[in-house]
């Protein structure tokens, strides 16, 4: 097997978890609040999460059983639908499609300074999925992140195929 396609596990692990940090920083530095399809994008990542620790750890702890070539394609199926759930965003905020109902008016979250704000007669301003928050060299988030996990999903792919090529 491939030094990249054994390694490839854990190249995904500190990816999902470096674009969630990134999206966190964002939110917390940026004051970019999410939109519900923003939210709902960190979810495919927390899942690369999960099943890359897990599937790590059954790799070691699992003698004589190689799991590297199941875990190399459920990372890449996960990917996939993120890449998916990411080009919807991204097509919603060019009104390519309609977003669902909930990201066009409702709070995804009011903390006290806001409330208080709020009731000192300040506007509020609501996420929306349909209006990107940030946008560079032309595409949103949403756009980078499905250019991001289409990457991901091919190196996947890729290190699926090898090792089921040399298992």
């Amino acid at each position: 097997m491939s030094r990249f396609a054994r390694q490839w596990p854990w190249c995904a692990l500190l990816a999902s978890v470096a674009l969630l940090a990134a999206a966190h920083a964002f939110e917390t530095f940026g004051h970019m609040l999410p939109c519900e399809l923003c939210l709902k994008q960190r979810v495919g990542y927390w899942i690369v999460v999960a099943a890359a620790a897990a599937g790590l750890l059954l790799r070691r702890f699992l003698a004589g059983r190689d799991v590297t070539p199941w875990l190399n394609l459920l990372l890449a199926i996960a990917f996939a639908g993120e890449m998916g759930l990411a080009a919807y965003h991204a097509g919603v905020e060019w009104k390519f499609w309609p977003g669902p109902a909930a990201c066009t008016g409702g709070f995804t979250r009011v903390d006290p300074a806001e409330m208080a704000r709020l009731l000192s007669g300040a506007k509020m301003s609501i996420p929306a999925c349909d209006r990107p928050a940030w946008i560079f060299l032309g595409l949103s988030m949403a756009g980078w992140n499905a250019l991001i996990a289409l990457g991901l999903t091919v190196a996947s792919a890729v290190a699926f195929l090898r090792t089921r090529r040399t298992a």
